[in-house]
């Protein structure tokens, strides 16, 4: 009986009272720095980054407080200029906080190196889409007298017969060497 006669008491009720007025004065402190803390409401606009060297990204976002951080590169785009960003997280034009990164991915040098493939005694139809496959491009055919017709004899980079494995950078042109389907030596007109 005297538990429920104390939690009824005055004294029970001023310290609950004063005990629920500290946790709201305390809450609301912490929100109050929290919100200094955090800049709260205040914004920077993320500026458009893309086709930018590292060196201009860098003054762009000094400029706003921003960072930056290179994630990756990727494949290579003709599109814009080597060494430049392609890529940007958070995008152009959003609202981020003052110091936040800007993560980029930027384009490499140049094509990747990809290795010819064996297209020797291949027909040229054959060897035109395993070339394609790999990312090469067959430019210019030749024929030579070579019994076998539309077999290929020779793949050609710059003039010069290449073999299988080569590196080439992807997207470059071969030249391909086939057979007319005469017997070497003779020309039939």
């Amino acid at each position: 009986m005297s538990l429920i006669r104390f939690l009824t008491s005055k004294t029970f009720l001023k310290q609950i009272i004063l005990a629920v007025v500290a946790l709201i004065v305390l809450v609301l402190l912490a929100l109050q720095v929290l919100k200094m803390m955090t800049n709260h409401g205040e914004f920077v606009i993320v500026p458009d980054l893309s086709k930018k060297s590292l060196r201009e990204v860098e003054e762009t976002l000094d400029k706003v407080n921003l960072k930056y951080s290179v994630l990756d590169s990727t494949n290579f785009n003709p599109d814009y200029p080597r060494y430049s960003v392609i890529e940007q997280n958070p995008k152009a034009d959003k609202e981020v906080k003052e110091g936040r990164k800007i993560y980029l991915t930027i384009n490499p040098s140049g094509y990747r190196k990809v290795s010819v493939p064996n297209v020797i005694q291949v027909t040229r139809r054959n060897a035109e889409s395993m070339l394609k496959a790999v990312g090469l491009n067959v430019g210019k055919v030749t024929y030579i007298n070579e019994i076998g017709k539309d077999m290929v004899y020779y793949v050609r980079y710059e003039n010069e017969n290449i073999l299988p494995g080569f590196q080439l950078p992807k997207t470059t042109e071969v030249e391909l060497v086939c057979g007319n389907g005469n017997k070497a030596g003779v020309v039939v007109e």
